[in-house]
């Protein structure tokens, strides 16, 4: 038995894999989230004791956006105490005179500076929490960071002490400043709730193991979680991603679109012929983050997003969310605030006499009621206030998805949209088809969709070193890369997992640039077969090349992974069950009434073809599919919606 639970802003998916196949689960998200994690196991066990339970956590990212992270200090050189404030020249949006960066994670006066070749401890402020070492050249020279760390646990035992070295030993001082200081900041909090989840599982009883996701995709022991904490801020919606790319390997679909719609966000990442797009540099919250994380962009989109006017009049949805408690107002839990959720109930694509996470019944009146209050407001009626409510929260997710094609050189037309989570199957048609693109694909375990992910990841563990190497020194890049990959299989072998497959990129960029460009490299192979492959990329992620301009290398990473606990193979379709098909009105996007069916998922057989207006609903999702739309269940399972 593996089991594994996505904790999201509304609620925990639970997926079980045995010899019998597959259980899900969904039950409300608790505010110790270790809670809420181990009473759904006890629903999937049975009494017995897992094999494995694999984690996705919100923790991290929670902490940081709540700003409820450690007081944390910094120690660096002397004269480079304001790094971390002073940034880069770019801006959050050029032309925005009040849109600021956040403030530093670091107050001022816990910002210490030492000389150049000392490695003595400062005195640290009373009251911290936390240590962040970043001294300017510790991604070269890691022994004199050491040397600091070494006489600070001296000093102060017990102390969690994160040194760049070891974080991020990857040049530029700022980005490796702030990494540096965001594991500082959240390794308290994080490091005490997977404690308390370890006793809670594996103390228990409960589960023989415990592994959480780490934000790239895979799979990372506790302690290394605890110690690591900013490699797990997007551990949750890496699980739907990895799922997203087994399935559309499956169907043999070149390029897919992950489009993972919760409670409280939307995320969406383009996966093509290469697999899953991979970042090394992004914001998190506005504070730079130099770790491997999927590629994913997410919006302030979900089912509980708020919908509200604005001061000129014009209604608006999110970024602020209901979350779990009190929740949209349909849940019953005393919300008020209209949502997207709220929205779908007054247009009839949820049924109302639904139960939600097995706990959670639909309140028609509820929903009305906040619809109502926000119609007056902006001027409408409660049916114009509820299409408009759609139709706004279904252009933000068309706005993530362009942010995710177009603006990285990729035509959306030439992808299917890939839709999951609770709320992802009833925006996916209007999405996918405002975009032109092929069609829609809603998998099997759609609803726990992330969930299932996590017990298809691989164990995976990553290193870099940052080089300087051109054509001319190409010679010192292959000591980097024996570095490299002697780091990342120790390490997996300490989680007690050996190395299956091993890759190796390369930082690379034209002489000059400041931005680089991550591209496989193949052993053995000339400078100049590299160069090519990164003008190929430079070309496709810019729209231009430069092929008489020297290419230089400035990292090499290395990533180890080892075996998944499943595989895509052990998704079955589920044999399906007779269920009666049923009518009931659904209002479309103009507000119009439409006579829809209403069928069960699972009195779909493979071959199966419905065509629209329907509402298919499933134990933990629903989709709604538009006039002028067919679904197909195909071989595996999966629903596509054609047009």
């Amino acid at each position: 038995m593996i089991v594994a639970a996505d904790v999201g802003g509304t609620f925990t998916d639970l997926v079980a894999v045995t010899d019998q196949g597959i259980t899900t689960g969904k039950t409300p998200t608790t505010v110790d989230q270790s809670e809420g994690v181990a009473l759904g196991l006890d629903d999937l066990r049975s009494g017995h004791t897992a094999d494995a339970f694999i984690h996705g956590t919100t923790v991290a990212t929670n902490a940081l956006l709540e700003r409820a992270g450690a007081t944390t200090a910094l120690i660096t050189d002397a004269g480079f105490e304001d790094v971390i404030e002073i940034g880069r020249q770019d801006r959050p949006s050029l032309y925005d005179a009040f849109d600021d960066r956040p403030p530093p994670l670091v107050q001022r006066r816990h910002r210490l500076g030492i000389d150049s070749g000392q490695d003595a401890a400062p005195v640290l402020p009373d009251g911290i929490e936390a240590l962040a070492i970043v001294l300017v050249d510790g991604h070269a020279d890691r022994e004199r960071e050491q040397g600091v760390g070494r006489a600070i646990r001296d000093s102060h035992p017990g102390l969690p002490i994160s040194l760049s070295s070891e974080v991020a030993p990857e040049f530029r001082e700022f980005e490796r400043t702030s990494t540096s200081v965001l594991n500082a900041y959240l390794t308290p909090i994080t490091s005490a709730y997977l404690e308390r989840l370890d006793d809670a599982i594996v103390g228990a009883g409960r589960a023989n193991s415990l592994s959480v996701m780490r934000s790239s995709g895979g799979l990372m022991a506790v302690p290394d979680a605890a110690r690591l904490p900013v490699a797990v801020l997007l551990s949750g919606p890496a699980g739907g991603v990895v799922a997203a790319e087994a399935v559309a390997r499956r169907l043999d679909l070149d390029s897919v679109i992950s489009f993972d719609m919760g409670g409280t966000s939307t995320d969406v990442c383009r996966i093509d012929e290469r697999g899953i797009d991979v970042t090394y540099e992004r914001d998190i919250d506005g504070y730079a983050c130099r770790m491997p994380s999927v590629g994913i962009h997410t919006v302030g989109a979900g089912g509980g997003s708020i919908a509200w006017v604005d001061p000129g009049g014009a209604l608006r949805v999110g970024p602020q969310s209901a979350g779990a408690i009190p929740g949209p107002a349909a849940y019953g839990h005393g919300g008020t605030k209209p949502t997207v959720t709220d929205a779908n109930v007054i247009l009839g694509r949820l049924d109302p006499g639904m139960v939600l996470g097995e706990s959670v019944r639909l309140d028609v009146e509820a929903a009305r009621r906040a619809i109502t209050a926000v119609a007056h407001e902006a001027g409408l009626d409660a049916v114009q206030a509820a299409v408009g409510t759609t139709r706004i929260a279904e252009e933000i997710m068309a706005g993530a998805v362009r942010t995710v094609s177009v603006e990285q050189g990729a035509d959306p037309r030439s992808s299917h949209l890939m839709a999951f989570g609770g709320a992802g199957g009833l925006h996916a048609v209007a999405v996918a088809r405002s975009l032109g693109m092929r069609g829609v694909i809603v998998p099997v375990h759609a609803g726990v969709f992330s969930a299932l992910g996590l017990v298809l990841s691989a164990p995976r563990a990553e290193s870099v070193e940052a080089v300087h190497v051109r054509e001319d020194d190409a010679t010192l890049l292959a000591s980097a890369i024996e570095r490299v990959r002697r780091a990342s299989i120790a390490e997996l072998a300490s989680a007690g997992h050996d190395a299956t497959e091993v890759a190796v990129l390369v930082d690379a960029r034209y002489v000059g640039q400041s931005h680089e460009i991550a591209v496989p490299y193949v052993h053995g192979e000339a400078y100049t077969d590299l160069s090519d492959r990164f003008h190929a990329a430079h070309i496709a992620m810019r729209g231009y090349e430069r092929r008489s301009d020297p290419v230089e290398l400035v990292a090499v990473r290395c990533v180890a992974t080892g075996t998944p606990p499943a595989t895509i193979d052990d998704v079955v379709a589920p044999q399906p069950v007779e269920h009666p098909i049923t009518r009931r009105p659904v209002l479309d996007s103009t507000g119009s009434v439409l006579d829809a069916s209403v069928v069960r998922r699972e009195g779909l057989s493979i071959g199966s073809v419905v065509d629209g207006p329907v509402v298919i609903e499933e134990a933990n999702a629903t989709t709604w599919v538009e006039p002028g739309c067919q679904a197909t269940v195909l071989g595996d399972g999966s629903i596509e919606v054609s047009w």
